[in-house]
């Protein structure tokens, strides 16, 4: 049975759009952030004098580790401090440090703005998402919202990677920071403007131990995987790393069931649309992003495009992004939750078999079709499982829940990780038999055909697991938004 929605109980009225694209344009400028400057490496390196690609990799990794680490804590922080302040304050310093970096005049001063563009970063996704689940009621309109937030958030990567490559070749990589600047003082402008404060502070004290060993752990696990193909996974330093992010975070759980106000309340954690919603987060991002990274060393290293060339090749990715996001929101209030999952993995899986096909030389229409089907599946299963996590929750909680909605968008690397790993060892298993293009193809296709079978396999238990709790979450507001009506 499903639920009737009518049109007018989706409606965000002039106001609401405003804020929403205030808070859209942080996530965009967030996740344009990091393709944007991944693109730009190779002058950045030969600007200001980086001594080796691996210190160079610092100029992308500084930004992302702190992010990754501190979103709990600033998840938490933005529940007590105030969702705006704290959501100016990232904002704030996001396009602060975003000038400075355009300016930095030596390889030090650049990853340390970096870094702290990260720090900033930690604090707008958090605040950002629980302003706008506290700013539009459970139901058609949050999730129309969050339809939004995800094509953007995804559109921000693509435009990135053109962006960038448009800027280093027709201007210079300091172009790419003062971009960020500009959008983030745009952002500030509608966050003084048009946006309120959606929730009463929590004056509980902060679980200082908690934030400690969250923070540490986290640092660990996303600095462990993102270093480890470089540094051998079998290396002492990956094993050590890794190590202790377990040790840490199963102390951080241990704290946590014996504070009395802890950071992340395992209340959250042991709700089934929230540890099941976060593990479909895992498989999407971790699938959809480890199979992009693929694509682009598909383009470059196959079919030899340049990093121009290679950007615009993900432009039939940005443009489903932008369809799965509209649609999403009506699929959702058709169908529900659960149904809109299993489609998105679906989806996403075929667009990544597909890529099983892509060939040594051409194949630029298969590459844009099988890419697309790709995002749009993707985009489809990030907004209904971010419903999911932060549905039929307290105001108080949202905070928190943000953070948690974020987190496989980090811990995701894991695919990314993984899923080099096999085109690394199935191209040197071919490299002896074949040309050096079709070994790295042979690869890749190994990996496509493993992303998309893991995409089927989180369709099949996502369905099962969010089914038995119910798994329609945003249908009961819904119904109470028509009774009102």
């Amino acid at each position: 049975m499903t639920t009737e929605i009518s049109p007018s109980a989706a409606r965000l009225g002039l106001r609401g759009w405003l804020v929403l694209i205030t808070l859209c344009g942080a996530t965009f400028m967030t996740g344009l952030d990091y393709s944007i400057i991944t693109v730009a490496l190779p002058e950045i390196g030969r600007d200001l004098g980086f001594s080796s690609a691996s210190a160079l990799q610092w100029v992308a990794t500084a930004c992302l580790l702190p992010t990754a680490a501190l979103m709990p804590l600033f998840g938490r922080a933005s529940d007590m401090v105030g969702r705006r302040r704290l959501f100016m304050v990232g904002v704030a310093g996001f396009a602060a440090l975003s000038l400075l970096a355009a300016l930095a005049p030596s390889p030090g001063l650049l990853v340390a703005a970096r870094a702290g563009q990260g720090v900033a970063a930690a604090m707008i996704g958090p605040a950002a998402l629980a302003l706008m689940t506290g700013a539009f009621p459970e139901g058609p309109q949050r999730t129309r919202a969050l339809g939004v937030n995800g094509a953007l958030l995804s559109l921000g990567f693509v435009v990135g990677t053109i962006g960038g490559g448009l800027i280093t070749s027709g201007l210079n990589w300091r172009w790419t920071m003062l971009i960020l600047f500009g959008i983030g003082s745009l952002v500030m402008v509608g966050a003084v403007g048009v946006v309120r404060e959606t929730a009463g502070r929590n004056r509980t004290r902060l679980d200082v131990p908690g934030a400690v060993l969250a923070s540490g752990g986290l640092f660990a696990l996303v600095y462990g995987i993102s270093t480890g193909g470089d540094a051998g996974w079998g290396s002492a330093r990956t094993l050590t790393v890794l190590a202790a992010a377990v040790v840490l975070l199963g102390s951080f759980l241990w704290v946590e069931a014996r504070h009395a106000a802890p950071l992340v309340p395992l209340r959250l954690l042991g709700r089934p649309t929230v540890k099941w919603g976060m593990l479909v987060g895992l498989v999407t991002f971790g699938m959809c992003g480890g199979a992009t990274l693929l694509l682009s060393i598909y383009m470059q290293d196959v079919l030899g495009y340049s990093p121009l060339e290679t950007g615009l090749g993900f432009l039939g990715e940005g443009v489903a992004a932008l369809a799965g996001g509209t649609l999403a929101a009506r699929l959702i209030n058709a169908r529900g939750t659960v149904a809109t999952i299993a489609a998105g993995l679906t989806v996403q899986a075929a667009g990544t078999a597909a890529m099983v096909f892509l060939p040594v030389h051409g194949g630029l229409a298969l590459l844009l079709a099988t890419s697309a089907a790709m995002g749009f599946g993707h985009v489809l299963t990030v907004v209904a499982a971010v419903t999911t996590i932060t549905s039929g929750l307290d105001q108080a909680d949202q905070g928190v829940a943000g953070s948690l909605a974020q987190m496989p968008t980090f811990v995701g690397a894991i695919g990314v990780a993984g899923l080099t790993a096999i085109v690394a060892a199935r191209s040197e298993a071919l490299a002896s038999s074949t040309t050096e293009a079709l070994a790295t193809l042979g690869g890749l296709h190994a990996a496509f055909l493993v992303a998309a079978a893991v995409a089927v396999l989180g369709a099949v238990a996502g369905g099962v697991l969010l089914r038995r709790t119910g798994g329609r979450p945003v249908e009961e507001p819904a119904e109470r938004c028509l009774a009102r009506a």
